[in-house]
């Protein structure tokens, strides 16, 4: 047990030590992660015993089948992990500073953004500079939080989740989409006007974890209804198109994702109480590197894009006004 507080700022524990105890804890082996620094074994064994002998605790529980962490090598690896993650920001920053052109952008992604605006606000981007490397990360927003937190992330987009229960966290909102119920054209339910309606045929569903899952089964409770027992749990935007078009399963998917595809219908029965709004999640203290503030600055360009497109598509369903002519 550690009875005095660590200096760990002494210069006894280098970098070189964090990355280490990463990749053993990455690999779950001191021989994969030997490979994988291009080490040999032994160095990368001494190097374990160096930081385990600064800390004065063991790190790893050696097994037959490779090492897990310990209590103590399960907190030490966050915090080496963050360190090495703002040192990769720092660089990124000092080269962003010294080229505009240049950086990395880290964007974790939800559903939501998945189909239109992300991929317009890095085509936009990459057009503006191309020397910028933009890095997409797929999860649900209980995934992608903790790497937002810990420097991997550098902004979340997608539905903007409650965040109230998680300090040091901000958002800003984008743009309203609705969430609508899809199927392929040509679906036996293209006719239906109720929820009940819906119930004899397979559904996708969003993951438990995602707050659209919550949502939607909100909506199924207030009718008194339980979750379609036929159903599939995805939230791969590939998966899920697929699905659609070869089958008869239904889907709660964000208005562009039909607007985009020809092959996809919304049904006609409305989810009004489904949150709306798409955003981007961002830590609270933590300034953006300048590829994440074009980043930023190009998803705005777009979702006010969408805005006016979407401004345009209601006049044109609008019925004309009379009092117009002559």
């Amino acid at each position: 047990m550690i009875s005095r507080p660590l200096d760990l700022l002494s210069g006894r524990l280098k970098l070189k030590h964090l990355v280490l105890v990463t990749a053993i804890a990455e690999q779950g082996s001191i021989l994969r992660a030997a490979e994988r620094l291009h080490l040999a074994q032994p160095a990368v064994t001494r190097g374990l015993r160096e930081v385990e002998r600064i800390l004065g605790v063991e790190l790893f529980s050696r097994g037959p089948r490779g090492v897990t962490p310990t209590v103590f090598g399960e907190a030490f690896i966050d915090h080496a992990r963050a360190v090495q993650a703002e040192l990769r920001r720092a660089g990124d920053r000092i080269a962003g500073l010294a080229d505009g052109e240049a950086g990395t952008v880290t964007v974790g992604t939800l559903l939501t953004a998945t189909n239109v605006l992300l991929p317009r606000s890095i085509a936009s981007l990459k057009a503006e500079r191309p020397g910028v490397t933009v890095i997409v990360r797929e999860g649900t927003f209980d995934s992608l939080v903790p790497r937002l937190v810990d420097g991997e992330t550098d902004l979340i987009l997608g539905r903007l989740n409650p965040i109230e229960d998680r300090p040091g966290l901000r958002q800003i909102p984008l743009y309203n989409e609705p969430v609508l119920l899809v199927a392929r054209a040509g679906h036996p339910a293209e006719q239906a006007r109720t929820l009940p309606e819906l119930l004899g045929y397979p559904w996708i569903l969003p993951l438990e974890q995602t707050s659209l899952r919550q949502e939607l089964e909100q909506v199924f409770h207030r009718q008194g209804l339980a979750l379609p027992g036929n159903r599939v749990e995805c939230t791969s935007i590939l998966t899920i198109r697929s699905l659609l078009l070869e089958t008869d399963m239904i889907a709660a998917l964000p208005a562009l994702f039909v607007s985009t595809d020809s092959r996809l219908v919304e049904l006609p029965v409305p989810l009004a109480s489904v949150r709306r709004s798409v955003g981007v999640t961002l830590p609270e203290a933590r300034a953006l590197p300048p590829a994440g503030r074009a980043m930023l600055s190009h998803l705005q360009q777009q979702a006010e894009r969408l805005r006016q497109e979407q401004a345009g598509r209601l006049r044109q369903a609008l019925p004309a006004d009379p009092g117009r002519d002559g």
